[in-house]
């Protein structure tokens, strides 16, 4: 038993790096997309208090948060992590920039990250659980805490080179994940630009701006890190899996169909999380449609007989 721990040990140094210039990449990546953003968010609200929501804010906000959620579920997630389906080129590309307007992190570090996570997941490396922090009310709050936020601060960094190598290899996707902050400015800067153009007012632009960019931004970053707090923590469990993972009915309409987080699990390289026909999953219907306009092929979901397989079983 030793010597499995000891090479598993081992195992998990190559694939996860850590040094003194990865740490203090990720703590400016940290104050930059992740306290930034909130920051913005109180400074939103102020300006906007008291102020009438116009439909016009209403439509770049929930314009910009669906190709955002798309960017991240159908893109990030389903697509580069997965590989639950096939893409055309230029709806790879659009995938990168969509996915990479949420401030989540450049699509090779977001993919490496969550390939780790499936390795390693709600076990000794995995770097945002929940359960590995104590078994006391305050222990376990911290691991909510942690695996919400607290993580993206330091930790060992999973080698895109070992979970990625597919990524790096490919040149468009390697020049796109290097100009990630242009995307990220780009999330902020455009919906100003579509409220400007509807509104013909400076005014309009500016709350474009905020609500379409700023809130948008930060409360897209909340469904996310739910998923590995909420969806690893509260909820039900449909199948068997070697972790903690739930499935979670009140976040699915905000995330996409991500909170089908067990589901996931049970089966990683499916597109479709939603796998009961009330399990509404949004990210799963864009994936459809991509199908029908023949942007997407070789649809992964699993058959009857395997989700039966893995079904928990009732004592």
């Amino acid at each position: 038993m030793e010597s499995s721990i000891s090479v598993e040990s081992a195992l998990l140094k190559t694939r996860t790096m850590s040094n003194s210039y990865i740490k203090l990449l990720q703590k400016r990546h940290f104050l930059l997309c992740d306290v930034l953003p909130f920051v913005g968010f109180i400074f939103a609200i102020a300006c906007l208090w008291g102020k009438p929501i116009s439909v016009v804010d209403i439509t770049v906000f929930l314009g910009m948060w669906f190709l955002t959620s798309v960017g991240i579920t159908v893109g990030y997630h389903r697509y580069f992590t997965h590989r639950a389906f096939q893409a055309h080129p230029i709806i790879r590309i659009l995938l990168v920039i969509l996915g990479s307007t949420g401030a989540e992190g450049p699509v090779l570090s977001w993919v490496a990250n969550h390939r780790h996570h499936h390795r390693y997941s709600d076990e000794i490396g995995d770097t945002h659980s929940p359960h590995l922090h104590g078994t006391s009310w305050r222990n376990q709050l911290y691991g909510f805490w942690h695996a919400h936020l607290w993580w993206k601060v330091e930790y060992d960094y999973p080698n895109p080179l070992y979970y990625a190598p597919e990524l790096l290899r490919d040149k468009t996707i390697y020049k796109l994940n290097q100009l990630y902050f242009v995307w990220v400015i780009l999330g902020l800067v455009l919906p100003a630009i579509v409220a400007f153009l509807i509104t013909r007012t400076w005014i309009g632009a500016w709350h474009g701006f905020l609500w379409g960019g700023v809130i948008r931004l930060y409360l897209g970053q909340q469904t996310t890190w739910c998923i590995n707090s909420i969806c690893h923590l509260f909820g039900t469990r449909s199948f068997d899996t070697k972790d903690k993972s739930t499935n979670n009915l009140w976040l699915a309409l905000p995330t996409f169909g991500e909170s089908w987080h067990n589901n996931h699990h049970a089966f990683q390289n499916s597109a479709k999380f939603g796998l009961q026909w009330w399990q509404i999953d949004i990210g799963y219907w864009v994936i459809v449609a991509l199908q029908y306009l023949g942007l997407a092929s070789d649809v992964n979901q699993p058959t009857p007989e395997m989700m039966q397989s893995k079904k928990v079983r009732s004592l």
